[in-house]
């Protein structure tokens, strides 16, 4: 079975630490983020390339069912986005917002493109990687290998439900420890459920690259507890604020993009995203029944659905030819 190569690029901006412990005035002006690049076509310099950003406290492994389906036909590029995995974390807890985010992902861009042109770029977004996704791709003028041509929202939009964040701030960033990986995935699922139906096997295999060891031998959570500083900082108020910017971004996307939506999401509403299918891009929505915040992307019809859409041939006027 193919598995992933663990890569690296070094990014500009705040200090950072590579490990919680390694926090020091003398750290580099810079971060490094990690990604898993994916390849099976036999050409390591492949044109395709498909970009799968994780959402907010959840890290690249997420993808590997996805990847390994779509790396027969592409290099597939999955990072751990800063302060999450084996990314390093942020030495101001503050800078864990969307600007870094997308600013990282673009000097990953220009390694990539570096190392092989890219010819073909698509995205694969889930929550705030899809978020991530509406910066990179709903901005003209950004420093692009080429535009994104396929666009791939996982249950998210411009407007996300307070009532969404609120749950999700209940857990984000306090301190835990286990003492075994099943009794991880336990706690894990627990908070968890909205993602559908997974066998225990399936939820073992997703939560493993969700912990790191401690020095005793017991687990903890994969991510700097720091990324939900921002979070936390977010008012009803100042979270409506946003969703004026992020409309604007979402109808500046020029990408063919696939709207996913767990048909009981808290996050994404029914009317958000029939809204996204009206506006912007005219995104066409793909509802799963039995699943909430968010999709996994590891059950067949999930993994199809995104496999189809981005390997199907052009269809839209004035797509890129992929």
């Amino acid at each position: 079975m193919i598995e992933p190569t663990l890569n690296y690029v070094p990014c500009p901006g705040l200090a950072a630490a590579s490990a919680p412990a390694a926090q020091t005035d003398s750290a580099p002006a810079q971060h490094r983020m990690a990604y898993w690049e994916w390849n099976a076509t036999g050409n390591p310099a492949h044109p395709h390339v498909v970009v799968c950003v994780h959402g907010l406290s959840r890290q690249g492994r997420d993808f590997d069912t996805l990847a390994r389906s779509l790396s027969a036909h592409a290099r597939v590029i999955c990072p751990d986005v800063a302060g999450r995995g084996q990314s390093d974390w942020l030495a101001d807890p503050t800078a864990y917002q969307l600007p870094v985010y997308a600013a990282d992902m673009l000097a990953l861009l220009a390694q990539l493109h570096q190392q092989a042109p890219i010819a073909t770029l698509d995205w694969v977004g889930t929550s705030m990687g899809g978020l991530i996704g509406m910066v990179v791709a709903g901005q003209s003028g950004l420093p692009l290998p080429v535009p994104v041509r396929r666009l791939v929202l996982n249950d998210v939009g411009p407007v996300i439900q307070w009532q969404a964040l609120q749950r999700i701030g209940q857990y984000l960033g306090y301190p835990t420890r286990f003492d075994s990986l099943q009794q991880a995935a336990d706690a894990m699922w627990a908070v968890s459920t909205s993602f559908g139906p997974h066998t225990p096997e399936q939820w073992l295999e997703l939560s493993k690259p969700m912990v790191r060891s401690l020095p005793d031998g017991g687990w903890t959570l994969h991510y700097d507890p720091q990324i939900a500083v921002p979070f936390r900082a977010l008012t009803a108020e100042s979270a409506a604020a946003g969703q004026t910017a992020l409309w604007q971004l979402y109808d500046h996307i020029q990408a063919q993009t696939l709207l996913l939506r767990g048909a009981q999401s808290d996050l994404l509403s029914r009317d958000t995203a029939q809204a996204m299918q009206a506006r912007g891009p005219g995104a066409r929505c793909v509802e799963f029944e039995g699943v909430g915040h968010a999709p996994t992307l590891i059950a067949a019809d999930q993994v199809a659905a995104v496999q189809e859409f981005l390997l199907a041939a052009p269809v839209a006027k004035g797509e890129l030819a992929g």
